[in-house]
């Protein structure tokens, strides 16, 4: 290629990014959100606040079944965020709490241990995001970890809600789980599914 036309395609692309374009994006949460996130709050509405998120700072409610909470940052609560492609999220886990095997289609995923001892660990596949993983409370206090997304909505899918909190027929998971009757009506009870 020569230099001229890489010189062009190197403008192009300098043209084609948000980041050379303008200095933010702050999200206009009265408009739908797209598939490449809000649009801009027009720049005379752009207040302090639409950088600010304090959220990341209250420890989230850790009673229910699976022991923890996750407050999230997404541009729908820190409008700041909108249009770097990124996000984050507090991961609250009281003793014994867990995040069981989950997926984010969307983006990967960086946890940064503050407080306590998480084990985390993934499944490994040709995907390169969207990797099962999990996190658990591997120490006998609370626990408190910072994620990192690299997507503005990374999407979140929890297998074992999506396997046994619905209403699929006991028959239809018992054939694609191979687990037999009583440990999927077990497990449906446990997760408030049906059938």
């Amino acid at each position: 290629m020569s230099t001229l036309q890489t010189l062009i395609l190197f403008s192009f692309l300098l043209s084609a990014s948000h980041a050379a374009v303008q200095d933010f994006c702050v999200a206009d949460l009265s408009a739908p959100e797209g598939p490449a996130g809000y649009s801009c709050k027009k720049v005379s509405a752009v207040t302090v606040n639409d950088f600010v998120f304090s959220g990341l700072g209250v420890a989230g409610n850790t009673s229910n079944l699976i022991k923890a909470a996750v407050t999230t940052a997404f541009a729908n609560q820190f409008p700041g965020l909108n249009g770097l492609g990124i996000s984050l999220a507090r991961l609250d886990l009281a003793p014994g709490g867990v995040i069981p095997l989950h997926t984010h289609p969307g983006g990967s995923e960086v946890l940064l241990v503050l407080q306590g001892s998480i084990s985390a660990g993934f499944i490994s596949s040709s995907a390169n995001t969207g990797l099962l993983h999990f996190q658990l409370n591997a120490g006998k206090g609370p626990a408190l970890a910072i994620v990192s997304f690299s997507s503005p909505s990374p999407g979140l899918q929890i297998l074992d809600f999506a396997l046994f909190a619905n209403n699929f027929p006991s028959e239809l998971v018992e054939a694609t789980t191979f687990l037999d009757d009583a440990q999927v009506k077990k497990l449906k009870g446990v997760l408030g599914g049906t059938g």
